[in-house]
């Protein structure tokens, strides 16, 4: 597995990381054996940069890697570990808004490295900016626990280009983690000039475009009934048809590069030095993302998938 350098202040990941999330919550049904299998294959494949959040589960995400890791039997120096905080969920997992004051980021500190069983976390993000938190505040917060060595690095998500200038100013940002794919690229207008400018990287997730861009989602069907894509915009009966043609682009590139659609969508977005996420509790799937790296677009073949899938005809936003 090739490394990529995020920021310039050291931070070393695998080029392509693990999204946990769906392993604990918002994609339908799990199996703890298939969570386990993931892992060793992560490891195996020298996939070691691992992605979590307070808000997954709500907890449990972070529980359940704090107690594999340890049960597994896996060295927690060779990982990367990721997490977020900033949204706030109940038990319920109902959604309660946001809270980046220094005193919430203080406990949800705390509890992420009680969770995951660690005394550092490597990656500390804002999960979604706070209106009612000054940035140069909420920063100053993370820049105390990297003093305290509790966190190494800091992180902002889904942020905007004014403040991630205003955090840059009061501590190095190491990575923006955003979502980034072949059907939402909007990021390249604006935010990734900003990004090569202040020497921040870019850490994007749902680089499958939630399972979309694999081609093996071919009608709502294909996912449970509790799977939270089936309230998403671009998964809904009137965009599903629509945005199901663009996937045909990928899947042509795949059949000519002998290689599955997975594996072209990832390596579109490292061709362009950014580091993938993709989440999977699959084994297969995880060897499937991680052979990616063998894979060498050309910018001929980047222009080609780009014009196929211009990003105004892709129906739905990507939120509700």
């Amino acid at each position: 597995m090739d490394t990529r350098i995020l920021g310039r202040q050291g931070l070393e990941v695998s080029a392509i990381g693990l999204g946990c999330m769906g392993m604990s919550d918002f994609y339908g049904h799990k199996r703890p054996e298939d969570v386990d299998a993931t892992f060793l294959a992560a490891i195996e494949q020298g996939v070691t940069f691992w992605d979590t959040a307070e808000m997954y589960g709500p907890y449990t995400n972070e529980q359940l890697l704090g107690d594999r890791i340890k049960a597994l039997g896996i060295d927690r120096k060779a990982l990367t570990l990721a997490t977020k905080f900033g949204v706030m969920r109940n038990n319920d997992g109902d959604w309660l808004g946001f809270d980046s004051s220094p005193e919430q980021i203080r406990k949800s500190c705390e509890g992420s490295l009680k969770r995951l069983q660690t005394d550092t976390i490597d990656l500390y993000y804002q999960h979604r900016v706070d209106p009612d938190v000054p940035i140069e505040d909420v920063v100053g917060t993370l820049t105390e626990l990297v003093q305290e060595g509790k966190i190494r690095y800091i992180g902002l998500s889904e942020a905007g280009e004014d403040i991630i200038r205003r955090a840059h100013s009061v501590h190095p940002i190491t990575a923006l983690q955003s979502e980034y794919s072949l059907w939402s690229r909007d990021l390249d207008e604006h935010i990734i000039p900003t990004l090569n400018e202040l020497g921040i990287g870019l850490v994007a997730y749902s680089p499958l475009g939630r399972g979309f861009l694999t081609g093996s989602i071919q009608s709502r069907s294909d996912l449970a009934k509790d799977d939270w894509r089936l309230t998403n915009p671009r998964f809904s009966e009137e965009n599903f048809a629509s945005n199901l043609v663009l996937v045909t682009a990928v899947k042509a590139m795949a059949e000519q590069k002998q290689c599955t659609p997975a594996q072209i969508a990832l390596a579109w977005i490292s061709s362009k030095g950014f580091v993938p996420i993709p989440g999977t509790r699959k084994p297969t799937r995880l060897r499937e993302n991680a052979e990616s790296q063998l894979l060498q677009l050309t910018p001929e073949d980047n222009d080609w998938l780009e014009q196929k899938i211009p990003t105004d005809q892709v129906k739905g936003e990507r939120y509700a």
